[in-house]
């Protein structure tokens, strides 16, 4: 990775600047302490669903083998990018170095991946569940489920890995200023000395992929779900369907939600402020 200084730069910074979210010093240290407590909520609540699955045996079903692993998954996505945010809360200089900011990028990336697949699993496990009961035993047996969580990991890893290399070795000139509090693709390519079409197009297609046809795929699951489900005869049997699969979809719609407003809308000055609270959120 190439770094060209402008007059205008600053020699003493070596790394790129995280604005974050600009305010007094009183505002900063109430950020700090907001977002602190959140996210030790995040952490304690991803963990009692974790150990909890762990130590209750009537749980050891592919159902919450999926969901303690999607919960360790959310542990570390939030862990990517809220520590660092933390610290330049209290930061004078908010500087992140170029080695920590671009394997942020990567693991923000790839953990966001890696939920794209797991959530594409997940309303699989429950189609199954509910569309074939007779034969869900069968089909999702505990050597299927592990492999599947093994090939979320793996592919979620490995989709933005050659990219992330790419622009790792581009060549950065003028502002290291970041308006955002985490390394985004947009404000990270805004900073390269010469644009690159094809690198935005290759991020672009990347981003395309698991998030639409995975998103395709799990309203498919879904359809199927509903179209069964409401075939049941009892109220009940109605109810405890759609209770199974409603966390599930309110985190598919929060989830995609966010990430469509994020990378699938154009930019502005005044929608920049508004991606950084959606991707806080």
């Amino acid at each position: 990775m190439k770094i060209l200084t402008t007059p205008n730069d600053s020699n003493t910074i070596t790394g790129f600047m995280l604005l974050g979210f600009p305010c007094s010093r009183e505002g900063q240290i109430l950020q700090f302490v907001l977002f602190s407590v959140v996210y030790l909520l995040t952490l304690i609540g991803n963990g009692s669903i974790i150990c909890g699955v762990h130590w209750d045996r009537r749980l050891h079903t592919p159902m919450y083998f999926l969901l303690s692993n999607f919960s360790f998954l959310e542990i570390w996505y939030v862990t990517s990018t809220v520590p660092n945010m933390l610290v330049n809360f209290l930061s004078e200089t908010k500087i992140i170095s170029f080695s920590g900011c671009f394997l942020q990028f990567y693991f923000f990336f790839s953990l966001g991946s890696t939920e794209c697949f797991f959530l594409a699993v997940m309303a699989f496990d429950r189609s199954l569940a509910i569309c074939w009961p007779l034969h869900y035993p069968t089909i999702m047996t505990g050597l299927l489920c592990k492999n599947l969580v093994v090939n979320c990991w793996v592919f979620g890893f490995l989709w933005f890995l050659i990219p992330i290399i790419i622009i790792s070795q581009m060549s950065f000139c003028g502002s290291r200023i970041i308006d955002h509090f985490l390394c985004d693709r947009g404000p990270l390519l805004a900073l390269t000395c010469k644009r690159s079409p094809v690198m935005e197009l290759v991020f672009s297609t990347l981003n395309f992929l698991p998030l639409v046809i995975l998103f395709f795929f799990i309203m498919g699951s879904y359809a199927l779900v509903l179209s069964n489900v409401l075939k049941f005869p009892s109220a009940a049997g109605r109810r405890k369907a759609f209770s199974t699969c409603g966390s599930h979809l309110a985190v598919v719609s929060l989830f995609y939600g966010s990430v469509l407003v994020m990378y699938g809308t154009p930019t502005s000055e005044h929608e920049d402020r508004m991606q950084k609270i959606v991707t806080l959120f």
